[in-house]
Parts: C-alpha cells; sequence; structure tokens
C-alpha cells in the first residue's frame, strides 16, 4: 500500500485509513478483528477512531471502538506499526441535550479525554489527535495550549482538527504560529465526490467546501481526511439513497459523469470515487467505513485504480 506523510515532519501513513467508528457496537468484535487483520495485511497503518464512537448506538457508552481496537493491539502486538488516531470534544454530557452540550476542549476537559484514550487503547501516545468538533464557549489560545503541553509530554505527536471551517482553521494555526506552539497539521472533514449543495446543513459537522479546499491548496503542509467518502453506500445501494443535502442539479451532473467513467474502467463506483479522491490535488486520505470485509477488499481495490487526465478533468469539472 502506497503511504502519505501527514503534514510537515508528520509520520507516514497508509493511503487509506480505516475508521473505526462502528467496531464494538454495530459491528460486532469478530467482524471487527477480521476487518482490522485484513487492512494490515494489506499494508494499512492508519486507524481512526474517537472517544464517543459510537454513543448513539442504543445502550452503547461511546467508548467501546476505542476499547475494542485497545484489545486487537495487545493482542496482536502491532502498535509500533500503526498510525493511531482518536479524537475528543464531541462526547454528549449525561442528562443534557446533545448536540447543544458537548464534552468541549477546555484545557482540563481535552487533558483528561486524552489521558482517558491512551488508557482504552493501552498506549502511551497517540499519532494523531482530532479536536472532534469546534467549541465557541472556550478559547482557541486555551485548546491549544493544552494541546501544546500535550505534545511536549509526548502524549500526543500530530494534531488535527474536525468540523472546522476554513476561517477557524486558519485562525488557530495563526495563533499557533504566533505562540510557537504546534498547530493543526490534518483536517478530518465530511468529504466526498459529490458536494452537497450549497445552504447543505450536516449540524455539528462540516463538509470540505470551497473555503476549506482553497486553504488547503494554499497550505501543502496540511492533509485533508475525507470521512463519508462514499456517503454510506449511497453511490451503489438502492436501499441507501442519497441524503437530501445532496439533492441538487449539480450532483446530479457529477453522477452522470461518474457513472461514464465507472464504465469505462471497469471497475466499481465505489473504487472511482476514491481513486478520485486519492488523487486529488489538494493531499487526501479518505477514511473507510465498512462493516465487512468485503467492503474493504472492494475499497482497496481502489488503489490499483488509475483514472487517466481526461477522466480527472471531466469528473472534477462536471456540474
Amino acid at each position: 500500500m502506497k503511504h502519505r506523510a501527514l503534514g510537515v515532519g508528520g509520520p507516514k501513513a497508509s493511503a487509506l485509513c480505516l475508521g473505526a467508528m462502528t467496531f464494538g457496537t454495530t459491528v460486532d468484535e469478530g467482524t471487527a478483528t477480521a476487518i482490522l487483520d485484513r487492512f494490515t495485511e494489506a499494508g494499512g497503518t492508519f486507524v481512526d477512531t474517537s472517544n464517543n464512537y459510537a454513543f448513539w448506538v442504543p445502550g452503547a457508552t461511546g467508548f467501546e471502538s476505542e476499547e475494542l481496537l485497545g484489545r486487537w493491539i495487545r493482542s496482536r502486538g502491532n502498535r509500533e506499526s500503526l498510525v493511531l488516531a482518536s479524537k475528543s470534544g464531541a462526547r454528549p454530557v449525561p442528562g443534557l441535550p446533545f448536540p447543544e452540550h458537548i464534552e468541549g476542549l477546555a484545557g482540563p476537559v481535552l487533558r483528561a479525554a486524552v489521558e482517558g484514550s491512551l488508557r482504552r487503547l493501552g498506549t502511551d501516545r497517540l499519532d494523531v489527535h482530532y479536536a472532534h468538533v469546534a467549541d465557541p464557549n472556550t478559547p482557541v489560545e486555551e485548546t491549544l495550549g493544552a494541546y501544546a503541553g500535550l505534545v511536549g509530554d509526548g502524549k500526543v505527536g500530530l494534531l488535527g482538527c474536525s468540523n472546522h471551517t476554513a476561517a477557524q482553521l486558519s485562525e488557530a494555526n495563526a495563533l499557533a504560529a504566533h505562540r510557537g506552539w504546534p498547530g493543526y497539521r490534518c483536517v478530518q472533514q465530511r468529504h466526498s465526490y459529490l458536494m452537497p449543495r450549497p445552504d447543505a446543513d450536516f449540524g455539528v459537522q462540516e463538509h470540505a467546501d470551497v473555503a476549506l479546499l482553497d486553504h488547503l491548496a494554499d497550505h501543502p503542509g496540511t492533509v485533508l481526511l475525507a470521512y463519508s467518502p462514499l456517503l454510506g453506500g449511497a453511490y451503489c445501494r438502492p436501499d441507501r439513497p442519497l441524503r437530501e443535502q445532496y439533492d441538487w442539479p449539480g450532483a446530479k451532473a457529477r453522477l452522470a459523469v461518474l457513472a461514464e467513467v465507472t464504465a469505462e474502467t471497469g471497475a466499481t463506483v465505489n473504487q472511482v470515487v476514491l481513486a478520485w479522491l486519492l488523487a486529488h490535488p489538494v493531499p487526501t486520505i479518505p477514511v473507510l467505513g465498512v462493516s465487512s470485509v468485503a467492503q474493504l477488499d472492494e475499497a482497496l481495490g481502489a488503489l490499483e485504480l488509475r483514472l487517466d487526465e481526461d477522466q480527472l478533468r471531466r469528473l472534477s469539472e462536471a456540474g
């Protein structure tokens, strides 16, 4: 598997990242273990989780994914071969409405959250840690100061943010540079071949809009981690229709070209989407959400697919 550097001076990680959001809840431990084993056998190193996955499943605590990964890492003894990423800031506050009330990114909360993730994962460091969602109630300086301490202590390697706008990313990195602190070098955002309509609202989630993509193009030391790259199966499964945020003429035009290129290549539509993301001028690593080894194998096949310049141009200019 190909590898890509994570930001300036960051570690090299596999070109595909395996998302563990559903592991331990809707994906049982045996299946999750088989997926993790297959991913690493194929050369995958980059594994992504969070301290709130998947709290929304009935009966879940939100710690299941990290706990399962911790057990798998201990059983395989492979911690040093992994690039391990987790997040905090988006856990619900018990007894209060979500998402109006979440854990947030205050300094003491962030430090405690990282310590909890380290304990559940059975490691002394996280290679990447993300501020999961922007926290309007905490000064950015407080969050970045806490992160600087965690990096200085060796508990966190590279910093990332998720569900932040281009303006929030720019503000944070400018402040970090001014204070001599580490800034955000990975941005994990909803992103796929189809772009949502301009007024689309995903709640606390942010998508990689034009402003963010332009910002990343101007700051080549920052890597985009594309979550939900396959839109939950909507490209290929009749039982998984597109979300209403993608219901607009621009998406229909792109779907038409996507169908043409898929037919030309003989690949699956999911493989074409992933290949397009991997070839994007903005350094992009898709975060795969799979629930079976077969789904993972299909995604791995995208690494062998080479779209020619004409196909890439047509896909990118559609809509």
